[in-house]
């Protein structure tokens, strides 16, 4: 994972993610998907791009079922922003760069 990319499971997510003071980037994703690995360096620029204001991360949804599940992650990859504990925007598929930090500008 690159520096500014945190990694999440269901055992970390309330604190890493929920309880964040700063807006969190959610990036659910697992190995085996061609999209997800497209989207990974997008994901990392941002995440560098906006360190200090925005918090990076991914959670593999083959590990952590139960956070997926709650979310109702149906198809990968998935952001979600999480801004004060809530979903404030949600992006699924491959994205470009440009789209990506469109998406997450107008919140920040």
């Amino acid at each position: 994972m690159a520096a500014n990319v945190a990694e999440f499971s269901d055992a970390s997510f309330e604190t890493d993610v929920l309880k964040s003071d700063v807006p969190v980037l959610v990036d659910f994703w697992a190995p085996w998907c061609g999209p997800c690995r497209q989207l990974a360096p997008h994901v990392e620029a941002v995440a560098g791009e906006l360190a200090g204001k925005l918090k990076v991360g991914k959670l593999n949804v083959d590990d952590n079922t139960r956070t997926a599940g709650a979310y109702q992650v149906q198809g990968i990859p998935t952001l979600l922003l999480f801004k004060g504990g809530k979903v404030e925007e949600q992006i699924v598929g491959y994205v470009s760069k440009d789209a990506l930090r469109r998406s997450l500008d107008k919140h920040l």
